[in-house]
C-alpha cells in the first residue's frame, strides 16, 4: 500500500516524540524522496456553475485537478451581465490554463490578467476571480487547512457586520432597525424611500406632485437629500448615540451635492457614508475631506487599481469596499487590504445578495486575517441557497464566523443548482439595471 506524504510526516513526528533519532532520519529521508517525486496537481477541467436561488444570478467556477477528489470553487458573480462570465471562462481562460499546475496562484492570476491585452474590465475580472478563488480553495484542501490559515491566521475571532434597515417613512426605518437589534446587530445601514420616485435601498411608497417629461422611473437628487438627512436625524434621536449608523448615497448626487450631504451628515456621527460620488468623480473626494470629518466608504463599482489606489494613498476615504470578484478575486483584494493598512484605511467589502456564498467566505477570510478590518456587509442565506451551497457562512449575534473546514469549507450540490437556473428578469433586461431619469429626462448614475 502506497504511503502518502501526510502519513510520512506523521511517522516522522511520532518518531521524534519517542526520541528515536535513527528512525526519524529514515522517515525524513523517505518524506524528502516522496516529495521530490510527487507531482503538483494539474488542471484537468474548468467548468461554470450557474444558479439563481434567491433572486440574484450567481456564477461559480469549479476547477477539477488530475488528483482524485481534489477540486475547488471560486466566485465569479456578475449578476448584471451574468451570461457573459461563463463564455469568458470556458472559451478563453480554460484553453489558456488546461494542464497548468494549481500551485502557482500568483502566476496564473497574471497570466489570465494579461491574456486579453485590454485589462480591468468587469467581465474579465469576474472570470479571473472564479479561477483565482478556486485555486485558493484547492490549496486549502491540499493543506488540510481553511484558507485563512494560509494567509497568516486569525487576528480576531469573528467578523462584525451591518444589516440593512429601510422603510417608506422615518418611523418605518426606525422600526426596521430595532428588529435587527433584537437579533444582536449593533450596526445598521438606514435607507428611506422618496414618495413616487425610484429611490435606492428602500420602497418608495406614497404619491408625488412632481410631473416627469417621460414615462420612465424618475429621481431628483435634491429631494432625496432633504429626505435622507431628515431620516438620519430621526434615527440618531430615536436609536440613540450607541448605534452605528451607515447610509448609502449610491452615487446619485452631483459632486457639489455630495460635499454638502457629507458635511450635513457630520452632525449625526456616522459610521460611514457610502459611495457619495461615482467613480468618474473621485477627484472630488478631496473637497469632501477638506470640508468635513464624516467617514467615507467607496469602491463597490471599482474595477481597476487606477481607481482605488489614489483614494487610499491620498487618505481620502476611510473604508475601501470593493466587490471582490469585480476586482479579480482574493489575490488582488488581499494586496489592496495590505496597501490600505499602510495608509490607515479600513476594509468593508461589498457583500450583497449578488455575491455567492463562496464569495462571501472569501471576504470573511480576508476580514478574519486583516488587522485593518472595519466592517462587513451582511446578507442572509435562504433555505434554497443552503440546499445548493453546503457550508454557508454562519451568522451569530451580528457576527459572521469563518469556516474551519479545509479551503472555503463549502461544497456545492450541482444537481440542486441545476434546479434553480437563471430566470428571465421582470424588466426584460436579462439581469441588468433599468434606466432611471431625472424629471427632464436626463439619465442619472446609479
Amino acid at each position: 500500500m502506497a504511503i502518502n506524504r501526510r502519513d510520512l510526516l506523521k511517522m516522522a513526528a511520532a518518531t521524534t516524540a519517542c526520541g528515536m533519532t535513527a528512525p526519524r532520519m529514515r522517515a525524513e529521508a523517505q518524506v524528502e524522496k516522496a516529495t521530490r517525486g510527487m507531482a503538483a496537481p494539474k488542471i484537468k477541467d474548468i467548468s461554470v456553475i450557474e444558479c439563481e436561488p434567491a433572486g440574484s444570478r450567481l456564477t461559480v467556477v469549479k476547477i477539477t485537478t488530475d488528483q482524485d477528489g481534489l477540486y475547488g470553487y471560486g466566485c465569479g458573480t456578475f449578476t448584471q451581465r451574468a451570461d457573459l462570465v461563463k463564455p469568458a471562462v470556458e472559451r478563453y481562460l480554460k484553453p489558456l490554463l488546461m494542464g497548468k499546475t494549481t500551485d502557482r496562484i500568483e502566476d496564473i492570476w497574471w497570466t489570465c490578467y494579461d491574456s486579453s491585452y485590454w485589462k480591468n474590465g468587469p467581465v474579465l475580472n469576474n472570470a479571473i476571480s472564479g479561477i483565482d478563488e478556486a485555486l485558493w480553495d484547492i490549496k486549502g484542501r491540499q493543506a488540510g487547512m481553511p484558507v485563512y490559515q494560509l494567509l497568516g491566521g486569525k487576528v480576531r475571532e469573528a467578523v462584525d457586520t451591518y444589516a440593512h434597515a429601510d422603510g417608506a417613512e422615518d418611523a418605518d426605518v426606525v422600526a426596521s432597525a430595532k428588529r435587527y437589534f433584537g437579533d444582536g446587530f449593533r450596526n445598521v445601514r438606514v435607507q428611506i424611500g422618496v414618495p413616487g420616485m425610484a429611490g435606492y435601498g428602500s420602497r418608495s411608497g406614497g404619491q408625488t406632485n412632481y410631473k416627469a417629461l417621460h414615462d420612465k422611473p424618475f429621481f431628483e437628487p435634491a429631494v432625496y437629500m432633504r429626505r435622507a438627512l431628515k431620516m438620519l436625524e430621526t434615527c440618531r434621536v430615536e436609536l440613540g448615540d450607541e448605534v452605528n449608523l451607515l447610509h448609502d448615497v449610491h452615487e446619485r448626487l452631483s459632486p457639489n451635492q455630495a460635499v454638502e450631504f457629507c458635511k450635513e451628515a457630520e452632525r449625526f456621527h456616522m459610521f460611514f457614508v457610502e459611495d457619495p460620488l461615482s467613480p468618474e468623480d473621485i477627484a472630488y473626494f478631496r473637497q469632501i475631506r477638506d470640508n468635513c470629518t464624516t467617514p467615507i466608504a467607496m469602491g463597490e463599482l471599482f474595477n481597476s487599481p487606477h481607481e482605488w489606489r489614489p483614494l487610499i494613498e491620498g487618505r481620502l476615504i476611510d473604508y475601501i469596499r470593493c466587490h471582490l470578484s469585480q476586482m479579480g478575486g482574493l489575490t488582488p483584494a488581499h494586496k489592496v487590504a495590505i496597501l490600505a493598512e499602510n495608509f490607515g484605511v479600513k476594509t468593508a467589502w461589498h457583500g450583497p445578495g449578488d455575491v455567492s456564498p463562496v464569495g462571501h467566505m472569501a471576504q470573511i477570510t480576508l476580514d478574519i486575517v486583516s488587522s485593518n478590518f472595519g466592517i462587513q456587509e451582511y446578507t442572509s442565506f435562504n433555505e434554497r441557497t443552503k440546499q445548493i451551497f453546503h457550508g454557508c457562512p454562519e451568522m451569530r449575534d451580528g457576527y459572521f464566523w469563518v469556516n474551519e473546514a479545509p479551503g472555503w469549507g463549502i461544497e456545492i450540490d450541482e444537481k440542486e443548482a441545476a434546479k434553480a437556473p437563471f430566470t428571465p428578469s421582470k424588466n426584460g433586461l436579462n439581469g441588468g439595471w433599468g434606466e432611471i431619469r431625472r424629471l427632464d429626462g436626463t439619465v442619472i448614475k446609479q
